[in-house]
């Protein structure tokens, strides 16, 4: 197993610690951040470091496979998807923009099959879709230390580095909803002629 596909599983398994480290009975605060928000950011930040560069490496060593194919975007949705989870389970984010996050996964990755099926045409990712996962990723970022809840700058009065932070995540993750929505609107237009039987 070659060193991109590695990291693509060592993302994998980096998703069930950061989701269990709640559970341990970890105290104290840093900057008014519970210490247990910064250990799931840092482990958050580093799979996605890893996301980056385990696609870099397989394209610079000639090393990409079918295992990475498959295996890559999946660690890439299991990991925002559990971390948006994460967030609304702790009051941070609305439940409605993971519901948006993992439908258009759903109707995207139904389309791939498809795609598979009629031959193997490739839909390309959008200018939207690079967006989506930009902002997601940043926007995640910021919310785990962020001590506010999405859009608490329009109905609490903050000030200085808290509105900052708010400020951060919800115009993030507002934008991410944006960008999943039009380019998953992207994969039904651009594909919509492998829905027509033959």
């Amino acid at each position: 197993m070659n060193l991109p596909n590695k990291l693509t599983i060592f993302r994998i398994l980096l998703v069930p610690i950061m989701i269990i480290i709640p559970f341990f009975p970890i105290t104290g605060e840093w900057g008014g951040v519970p210490i247990t928000l910064w250990i799931i950011d840092a482990i958050f930040v580093l799979a996605s470091i890893t996301d980056k560069l385990d696609g870099y490496l397989a394209r610079s060593r000639n090393q990409v496979t079918n295992f990475g194919k498959f295996l890559d975007p999946i660690a890439d949705k299991v990991l925002v998807i559990a971390a948006m989870i994460m967030l609304v389970e702790m009051g941070k984010l609305p439940a409605w923009i993971p519901c948006i996050v993992v439908f258009r996964e759903f109707v995207v990755s139904g389309y791939r099959l498809i795609a598979v099926e009629s031959g193997g045409k490739v839909i390309a990712a959008s200018i939207w879709g690079k967006l989506k996962t930009v902002t997601q990723m940043l926007a995640i970022i910021v919310a785990f230390v962020d001590i506010h809840s999405f859009g608490a700058i329009f109905t609490e009065n903050l000030t200085g580095m808290a509105f900052v932070l708010n400020l951060l995540t919800t115009g993030l993750m507002l934008i991410s909803v944006i960008a999943t929505i039009f380019s998953g609107w992207d994969y039904i237009k651009n594909g919509k002629d492998l829905l027509k039987d033959k």
